[in-house]
């Protein structure tokens, strides 16, 4: 048993680093626009919340949405932050806001429910794989949050932070995000 929750653990983990570029970058995305830490925590648990709503209750059949509506939407959802942290300096963490990343965690938990689904987890298992995995998940965001804060963190009242770090990064967020998009919707990727 606790083999298995490592092994479930480590593929939740993968499944963000190295496999997970889109969460990658909409974690980068949610890092950027979010002022303080506290800020930031509370807006990776509304993600996490949403994602794995969303992961647990596709898993056990409950609700389906097909890959082809879902991925593109997911991308766009990485742009749209790419964007607001390409345009504003300071976003303002309201309401909105938090409901807007708790909107986007529940298509990116459709995405992982598609992927979880694959990996062919036995009934008898599923409640322990779920949160094994969701777990690994939790634990790479952690980690690519943890990254962020260490490199970055520090700069972020430096005049220069905004148009020479937060704009590139943003931008290059938003420009993966809309690729990601239109070849999603039109080349099935």
């Amino acid at each position: 048993m606790l083999a298995e929750i490592r092994d479930y653990i480590i593929v939740g983990f993968e499944h963000i680093i190295p496999l997970g570029l889109d969460h990658i970058l909409f974690i980068l995305g949610i890092f950027l626009t979010a002022r303080g830490l506290k800020t930031l925590i509370l807006q990776a648990t509304v993600f996490t919340l949403a994602h794995s709503l969303t992961l647990i209750l596709a898993a056990v059949g409950m609700i389906y949405a097909p890959a082809e509506v879902v991925e593109p939407i997911i991308a766009l959802s990485i742009a749209a932050l790419g964007a607001e942290a390409f345009f504003k300096k300071d976003p303002a963490a309201t309401r909105w806001r938090y409901l807007l990343i708790f909107i986007f965690g529940l298509l990116h938990g459709m995405g992982f429910a598609s992927q979880f689904v694959e990996l062919g987890v036995p009934t008898s298992s599923l409640i322990l794989a779920l949160v094994s995995f969701n777990v690994g998940v939790e634990l790479g965001q952690l980690a690519i949050l943890f990254a962020a804060w260490i490199l970055l963190d520090f700069f972020r009242d430096r005049a220069w932070y905004f148009p020479f770090i937060q704009r590139p990064l943003a931008a290059l967020i938003t420009l993966t995000g809309l690729y990601w998009t239109v070849e999603r919707i039109f080349l099935g990727g």
